[in-house]
């Protein structure tokens, strides 16, 4: 029985012991089964490894993470130093910078650290949100793809060293500019300039979305002098000697952006005047290896970064719910949130299966997707290509929409307390994965994009094939009946005239992707769980 109290004894302290205490590797059994299925012979040294990093993660990182997500902790440029020279100096908390130089610190990207590594580890991270740390690492990991290929300059070579390695204990921090105001995800209509001068080349113009500003270098896009074709170069934010003395190489930060998520992260405008640049791969085959390399690498964080923000929050949720009580009961006890919980877990452990079984798809293909849809490979490296390529982008419209989907359900079930920004870091978790949405092409690009690639891949690919293929073992009536969907689907002859059976078209389309990549991560639930 309720009496009145004025000094009501309530306290959150139990659920806050546990929270606190939570190791993300050690205590969480479903992610250790994904790890050791998927990491196979290695699992021993993946393992090790993990648990001598996790508590880094669960503990000091995260209290990084909410400590840095205060409004008045945002970072900010500083255009000027007091003796009126330009320097653009980023300003941002120290708990972000010890954070960022520990993170890099164990070498995601180094020779050393198995793919399998790497992939768990950035799994951990990204459980505390974006925090500054996931868009620098994904940045960094699709800069290192694109100079392992194509470095091969002096300049290059120790670039790829630096962000690799590391160099004498610093490791470099990547990022990668290619949206422009006219443009966002339609690269092609760059008007940033590359010039060669006297054998070195220099960028001119404006890029207006840059995140991670604060980086050791970026993948740039620009068009060289007189050429209607996009180049990819790597750009030092700082030529040799003129770290230390806040010289720019050749740009200004014009203004950081305010954004509704990442806030912890550098987005800024950014004016080039004459910027050393080094060019990554053929200049005419820029956006090939911006969407076969940098975006892919992007998108499949997407997914990954999706499933670590799900389990977090579906986590806590789960917690929560065995402890709070209402009118004299568990809000666990109440069947409707008991399966709302169910449903979320569900979702949680799909993604999280799916993208490590999408991840292993993608470590199988030799050279990556290789950019485009035509190659000179047989037909069935040629399908497993393209099967990837396709499953990439599909990840990354069904995860992003269903991480902020599942965080928001589980805001709900904190009531009143879910929406505190002092309280837990789910309003938090939700902005930053609002922003994964949009993040290397919004929903409808890219269900436009794989919609136009099936058609082009039809006379050796039919819709009905990749559908059986994705989800062999699946149940046969469900992958013929999605097949054959898809086929009528694909058949619409263009997404692009403006009449009502398109309109409806493209609804079904939208409906279906989604439907489809959910069955997709169903069948990797059960491979793990078999």
């Amino acid at each position: 029985m309720s009496l009145p109290d004025r000094n009501n004894p309530y306290a959150f302290d139990e659920y806050l012991a546990w929270r606190n205490g939570f190791d993300y590797y050690r205590d969480d059994e479903f992610f250790q089964k994904v790890v050791k299925y998927f990491s196979g012979p290695a699992w021993p040294a993946v393992h090790e490894e993990l648990s001598r990093m996790s508590p880094k993660v669960s503990f000091r990182w995260k209290d990084f993470s909410e400590a840095i997500a205060w409004p008045e902790k945002r970072p900010s440029v500083m255009h000027y130093d007091g003796h009126n020279h330009r320097i653009d100096r980023i300003v941002r908390p120290a708990q972000t910078e010890i954070m960022e130089k520990e993170v890099f610190s164990e070498a995601l990207f180094s020779k050393r650290t198995s793919p399998w590594l790497r992939l768990a580890k950035m799994f951990l991270i990204y459980q505390n949100g974006e925090a500054c740390i996931a868009c620098p690492v994904t940045c960094t990991e699709g800069l290192v793809a694109l100079l392992d290929r194509f470095a091969d300059t002096p300049e290059t070579r120790r670039i790829l060293e630096h962000c690799r390695e590391g160099i004498d204990g610093e490791f470099a921090i990547g990022a990668q500019y290619l949206s422009e105001i006219q443009g966002g995800s339609d690269v092609p209509s760059n008007v940033l300039e590359a010039l060669e001068q006297d054998g070195t080349w220099r960028l001119y113009g404006t890029k207006f979305f840059c995140s991670a500003t604060h980086a050791d270098y970026a993948v740039v896009t620009a068009k060289p002098a007189g050429s209607e074709k996009v180049a990819l170069f790597v750009v030092p934010s700082w030529l040799p000697g003129n770290r230390a003395r806040e010289i720019r190489n050749g740009y200004t930060i014009d203004r950081i952006k305010w954004k509704m998520g990442t806030s912890e992260l550098t987005t800024a405008e950014i004016t080039f005047d004459g910027a050393v640049a080094y060019p990554l791969g053929p200049l005419d085959r820029g956006v090939a290896n911006v969407v076969g390399i940098v975006l892919t690498y992007s998108r499949l964080t997407v997914g990954l970064s999706a499933a670590a923000f799900m389990t977090r929050a579906v986590r806590e949720a789960k917690r929560y719910a065995t402890f709070r009580e209402a009118f004299g009961v568990k809000i666990s006890e109440f069947p409707m949130l008991a399966n709302q919980l169910r449903s979320m877990d569900t979702s949680a452990r799909r993604t999280t299966a799916a993208a490590f079984r999408l991840y292993r798809d993608f470590l199988q293909l030799e050279g990556g997707l290789k950019g485009g849809l035509l190659t000179d490979e047989g037909p069935e490296m040629r399908r497993r290509r393209f099967a990837v390529r396709e499953l990439i982008m599909l990840q990354k419209i069904a995860a992003s929409w269903d991480s902020t989907d599942i965080i928001r359900m589980a805001m709900s079930v904190f009531g009143g307390h879910g929406i505190m920004e002092d309280f837990s870091c789910l309003p938090r978790l939700f902005r930053d994965s609002a922003i994964n949405e949009l993040w290397e092409g919004p929903r409808n690009v890219l269900l436009t994009q794989i919609h136009r690639d099936f058609q082009r891949a039809g006379s050796w690919y039919g819709a009905g094939d990749f559908v059986r293929d994705i989800l062999a073992g699946a149940d046969g009536k469900l992958a013929g009946d999605l097949g054959a969907e898809m086929q009528e689907l694909v058949a619409w002859p263009s997404l692009f005239t403006m009449d009502d059976a398109t309109m409806d078209v493209c609804s079904r389309w939208d409906a279906f992707c989604h439907r489809l990549y959910h069955a997709y991560q169903d069948c990797a639930l059960r491979e793990v769980c078999s």
